[in-house]
């Protein structure tokens, strides 16, 4: 038997109790501490890395020595419990046979709306732990994310996307007229093509975004026959975690190739320079451009067609 990948990264949901005790351990420690975006705070020694989104908030741990600062430090100092290397035992839910579902690009103004599907049973979900797979969230960059896919794919993981891009969105929109239903009628084709791939799979998890029963609404016949979850925090679950690094990967991509199409860079979500950007192409296309590029039914969409 192979001996085990050393782990190099490590997510821990965190209370906000827990995200205070942390900083004070840390500190004690001899941690340097700098200012993050997104982040309650971000603390480096030597290799070791410690990420603490306000999200959540949740702890993201890179480099090295993780496994120690885990049972040593995070698990016996902040967190009163040892679960690290027991992950079966305290959360078999994680292992056992079923579907994750997540999306990308629903708050981002260009793009289109991914959703993608994973599925595992223990083996997969053995691969999946070992390979570092995590809620893309805490991936900070696109060649990690790049990276992680190409892991999902090297573990066959069986996978369903549904890409959902600028024109359609916006037709879609149009139609339904309300972002969760759009969602939900995203997530039940994701979970449709998996039936189809994996038609004994009893259950399937995602991100609570609308109540259930929206999302049983839009199911078709196979999916009907499922067992559905939404729960906050579903990205610890290693299903959805694949998903949403699938879904992040199949958005990035899309920007970068349809910026290199159009030659200017698509900027993400909806900042001040993502305006510029939405300006700029007004300018020099027309306003027609952002029907093929961007979420219009978006209040920035009317902020740059009046500025431009």
């Amino acid at each position: 038997m192979s001996a085990p990948k050393p782990l190099h990264s490590h997510t821990a949901p965190l209370t906000e109790l827990q995200a205070g005790v942390l900083r004070g351990v840390l500190a004690s420690e001899g941690f340097e501490f700098e200012e993050r975006p997104y982040m309650l705070y971000f603390a480096k020694k030597a290799k070791l890395t410690v990420a603490v989104y306000a999200k959540g908030p949740k702890a993201l741990i890179q480099g090295r020595g993780i496994e120690d600062f885990i049972t040593l430090v995070l698990e016996s100092r902040v967190l009163g419990e040892a679960k690290f290397g027991y992950e079966e035992v305290h959360s078999p839910e994680l292992f056992e046979p079923h579907f994750g579902i997540d999306e990308s690009g629903k708050g981002d103004f260009f793009g289109p709306l991914v959703i993608c599907g994973a599925y595992v049973n223990p083996d997969i979900a053995r691969t999946l732990k070992d390979a570092g797979v995590r809620d893309s969230k805490a991936v900070t960059s696109d060649k990690k994310i790049r990276e992680l896919a190409a892991a999902i794919r090297r573990a066959r993981v069986p996978t369903s996307t549904v890409v959902i891009a600028p024109p359609r969105y916006n037709d879609l929109y149009r139609k339904i007229g309300d972002l969760n239903r759009l969602l939900a009628w995203g997530h039940a084709r994701a979970i449709e093509d998996l039936c189809k791939l994996c038609p004994d799979c009893p259950r399937a998890l995602s991100d609570k975004f609308a109540h259930v029963r929206l999302l049983e609404r839009a199911l078709m016949v196979n999916g009907r026959k499922l067992v559905l979850e939404q729960r906050t925090k579903a990205e610890s679950d290693y299903a959805v975690a694949a998903a949403s690094i699938l879904a992040r990967e199949k958005f990035i991509d899309w920007l970068d190739a349809k910026g290199s199409e159009i030659g200017t860079i698509l900027p993400r979500g909806v900042s001040a320079n993502v305006k510029n950007s939405a300006i700029e192409l007004i300018r020099s296309h027309g306003p027609e451009v952002l029907e093929g590029l961007a979420k219009t039914h978006f209040k920035t969409a009317a902020e740059v067609l009046a500025a431009a």
